[in-house]
């Protein structure tokens, strides 16, 4: 019977440690860029989205910064026409940095892409979820402040 209470209990421990690991449990991320709020979304105009999160209270003590999107997978890079893509670019005079103020988390909505060539949801799906087609990172002329893939994808289709 002791033995019984001290394998359940030893068993317990294991499983509330890898959750707490894994990161399941956490209210709060310390991770720059929120990989479980950022992904790609298709939208029913054919359009490609990227959407994401980013930690500012990492960033504390930089007050300017931008973030850029690079496509790795050659297919999708000419789908989409780019390469590569600076967030702000267009909407900002000569691609000013982005300022770091107000809340602790800043949710960017990049414009959506129009989609060149037609490829399959599956196959945007295995390219951004399973063969990291997509990075984001965050960066300034210094320094790069955080790089992730990301791995997310949805579809309004």
């Amino acid at each position: 019977m002791l033995k019984n209470i001290r394998f359940m209990t030893v068993l317990l421990l294991v499983l509330c440690g890898s959750m707490l690991m894994s990161g399941c449990g956490l209210l709060f991320s310390n991770e720059l860029i929120v990989n479980r709020y950022a992904d790609a979304l298709l939208t029913k105009n054919n359009e490609l989205q990227f959407r994401f999160r980013i930690n500012n209270d990492i960033l504390s003590g930089q007050q300017l910064y931008k973030v850029k999107v690079t496509i790795h997978d050659d297919k999708l890079a000419a789908a989409i026409g780019k390469r590569e893509i600076v967030y702000g670019e267009d909407q900002v005079l000569n691609g000013e940095y982005l300022e770091v103020k107000g809340k602790s988390e800043k949710y960017i909505f990049m414009d959506p892409l129009p989609l060149k060539e037609d490829l399959h949801i599956h196959e945007l799906k295995n390219m951004i979820e399973k063969n990291n087609a997509v990075s984001i990172e965050v960066f300034n002329n210094q320094e790069v402040f955080g790089r992730v893939y990301l791995t997310n994808f949805s579809s309004e289709l």
